[in-house]
């Protein structure tokens, strides 16, 4: 908590991109405010992987550990709270949180991450980030020559089939529902013996996030020990929205090569702003994303 109603920088998400932002900015002896609300959204995810230095390590320690690790600099401040609304002002912004507390700063960093949204099928969101994967840089090597399905249809299907092929063999599409692919799309599926089933799914049947067997509404059931699906997702925050701030087509937050968004003082890291939904890449975003701010600050001070 802080008794500080203004500061230089307010970081809206506390995960890997915010307080690798965050890090950046307190070297550089910003006054920092990191409000975040305690949902990331590889919280059910078991172990983390694809990260130099932090290969097999539960998510929760990693953040846990960049956390301790940030708070270090005093000028960082860390509020367990939701940002619920935002307003520009002749000197920045304002930020009100859901407990009622409002935050003046001259800059904003988004890291807030997105808000997956589960498909209609009972056992997805039990399984989502253990054996129901959506990456396999992240996830792939534990699952590799398993028997794997992938739940897409249509441009998905296919870039899936080529992608995970690498890792497994034993693979087999599941449209859930009329397959979408063109012909010329499923010729090259099959060239490759990979089935394409379009049953639809009336449930995934796993024991504690342990995928066991796919159930058909036709009451036929399929054995697996994984299955990639890419669900559809919204911005987990809609203030960046609510000050004006551009969506690119897949509704990402648009940023350039550093991280600013379409609107001054605004920058966006991690989840929000990219496809490559990894940690590696959060913390990497994020570094960007306060050692750019802090740059043109000295400029605007200098």
């Amino acid at each position: 908590m802080t008794d500080n109603k203004k500061f230089d920088v307010i970081i809206i998400g506390g995960s890997y991109a915010g307080l690798s932002s965050a890090m950046a900015l307190g070297r550089a002896l910003r006054n920092v405010l990191i409000i975040d609300s305690g949902l990331p959204c590889n919280r059910q995810t078991p172990h983390s992987h694809n990260f130099i230095t932090q290969d097999g390590a539960k998510p929760s320690e990693i953040a846990e550990k960049a956390k301790t690790q940030v708070l270090k600099y005093d000028t960082v401040k860390f509020l367990n709270d939701l940002a619920v609304s935002g307003n520009k002002t002749e000197n920045g912004f304002t930020i009100t949180t859901k407990t009622g507390g409002t935050f003046e700063t001259k800059k904003l960093v988004f890291a807030t991450g997105v808000k997956d949204i589960m498909p209609d099928v009972k056992g997805f969101s039990e399984c989502w980030g253990i054996t129901v994967i959506h990456c396999p840089y992240c996830h792939g090597y534990e699952v590799k020559h398993e028997k794997t399905g992938i739940l897409a249809n249509g441009n998905f299907a296919l870039h899936y089939a080529q992608l995970i092929r690498n890792w497994t063999k034993e693979l087999t599409i599941f449209t859930n529902g009329k397959s979408t692919l063109t012909q010329e799309q499923t010729d090259k599926i099959s060239k490759h013996n990979i089935p394409i089933i379009e049953k639809e799914i009336a449930e995934i049947k796993h024991e504690n996030g342990n995928l066991r067997q796919i159930v058909f509404k036709d009451n036929s059931t399929f054995d697996l020990k994984a299955i990639y699906s890419r669900p559809n997702f919204e911005q987990h925050c809609k203030i960046p929205e609510m000050l004006g701030c551009e969506l690119t087509e897949e509704g990402l937050l648009k940023v350039d090569m550093f991280q600013k968004a379409t609107v001054a003082n605004i920058f966006a890291c991690g989840d929000s702003s990219s496809p490559m939904r990894s940690v590696s890449n959060a913390v990497s975003t994020g570094n960007i994303a306060g050692a750019v701010l802090n740059n043109g600050m000295t400029e605007e001070e200098f």
